[in-house]
């Protein structure tokens, strides 16, 4: 996204995450190493094998939207437009976009499983009380792309409105292709972002059939161990992350805070298999390469990664093969860690909120850290940053996000002053 093209700044991040409400609230908690993760409260999960999970706490939708306009959401668009709120107005933009803006303003927010509370809510409504009780909102809540259609109403946002969907990718999805347009020139601003709420009796116990979730229900806080020998899976969260994107000049033109610049996209397809990845990494390879090549960026110039990280035995393991395959003789070098270890997996949100930490990271020339990481795995042989957060400042950062069906993206982020 260099050479002829536009520079793309994110001047807005809007967070809504197991960790709290905000960047401020975010940061805080990445620095302190504090875990979001708990029992779960969103139903009864006596009954099941994981009872742990990523919440979302102290969020009140009246908060963000009228309590009437709520009701008719589910609260994957919630997160969405609370997240969206918080980035447009961390940008300095006004609550509604000027008409000639609006017309050349860009929403991608995604989510990869959509309106899981409303379909299970529905399905219950459909089966205990007759298919004439269902609410005429029931399809409107639940898919995906209503929460890009709620940001640009809420905005009025009238340029290109989409929902990319990429299972655990389409955070990072979203937050590429929207900053191409904006390099491109075929649009003045984007929200760009993704989320999800899927801790539903469905969606907890559908990845846990598929022996993919953490079962250390006695230790919530110590579930998500990325890199750690005794990992033993994944921890369900949910929330949502937006960035603000725009061209860097305009940015500046306008006295906005820029808290880095989106500098490179590279993505893949595994072409492997459903939900394991190439053990080769060649699909994370030629994501993270591409996300370099992109940039025009040498690998000594990228000082950290946030890793994708998802506390999987697989995962972990062919990520740093990916790494070190790449970086060669830099990948000792790098600090890599996954705030996952902190947040759980938010799934389709979590690469657009992970893009996020990493402009922070950047702009407070500070990595947060990998917690749990007790036990060190001989495969995973990186600097994780464990236990505590590091400060250096560093030119570049990548955030890494693979997702089933193999595919892969990797973004490439920098300082708005250190690559030319």
């Amino acid at each position: 996204m260099r050479g002829a093209e536009r520079r793309v700044a994110v001047t807005g991040i809007g967070l809504v995450t197991p960790l709290g409400l905000g960047w401020s609230a975010n940061w805080a908690a990445l620095m302190s190493a504090r875990s979001g993760i708990g029992a779960i409260t969103r139903f009864d999960a006596s009954t099941h094998d994981v009872r742990i999970a990523g919440e979302v706490r102290g969020f009140d939708p009246a908060d963000w939207m009228p309590r009437k306009d709520a009701k008719k959401m589910d609260p994957f668009i919630h997160y969405a437009l609370a997240a969206a709120r918080m980035a447009g107005a961390d940008a300095g933009l006004p609550e509604t976009l000027p008409e000639a803006l609006g017309d050349r303003t860009a929403v991608l927010v995604g989510s990869g499983l959509g309106g899981l509370h409303t379909l299970e809510e529905a399905f219950e409504v459909l089966r205990e009380r007759g298919v004439g009780r269902l609410s005429p909102f029931t399809i409107p809540r639940l898919i995906g792309n209503l929460a890009a259609g709620h940001v640009s109403m809420a905005f009025g946002a009238r340029g290109p409105s989409f929902s990319p969907v990429s299972a655990c990718a389409t955070g990072a999805h979203a937050v590429g292709e929207a900053a191409r347009m904006v390099a491109r020139g075929e649009v003045e601003l984007a929200f760009a972002g993704g989320t999800e709420a899927t801790i539903t009796p469905l969606g907890v116990g559908g990845f846990a059939a598929m022996k993919a979730l953490s079962q250390r229900n006695d230790s919530p806080e110590r579930a998500s161990r990325p890199f750690d020998a005794q990992r033993d899976g994944f921890v369900c969260a949910e929330g949502a992350g937006v960035l603000v994107l725009e061209p860097l000049d305009a940015a500046r033109a306008r006295g906005a805070r820029v808290w880095a610049e989106v500098v490179g996209y590279g993505q893949s397809s595994d072409a492997h298999h459903i939900t394991a990845p190439d053990p080769d990494a060649r699909g994370a390879r030629a994501a993270i390469a591409g996300a370099l090549a992109d940039a025009r960026l040498n690998p000594e110039q990228v000082g950290y990664v946030n890793a994708h990280g998802t506390s999987t035995p697989f995962n972990d393991a062919i990520e740093t093969l990916a790494l070190k395959a790449v970086f060669g003789s830099h990948a000792p070098a790098l600090w890599v860690s996954s705030t996952k270890s902190m947040t759980g997996h938010m799934l389709g949100a979590a690469g657009a909120v992970e893009a996020a930490y990493t402009a922070m990271a950047l702009a407070h020339a500070c990595a947060p850290p990998t917690i749990n990481l007790e036990h060190p795995d001989p495969a995973c042989d990186l600097d994780y940053v464990p236990g505590a957060p590091r400060e250096r400042r560093f030119d570049a950062a990548l955030s890494n996000s693979f997702g089933f069906g193999g595919t892969n993206v990797s973004l490439a982020l920098a300082r708005a002053d250190a690559v030319s």
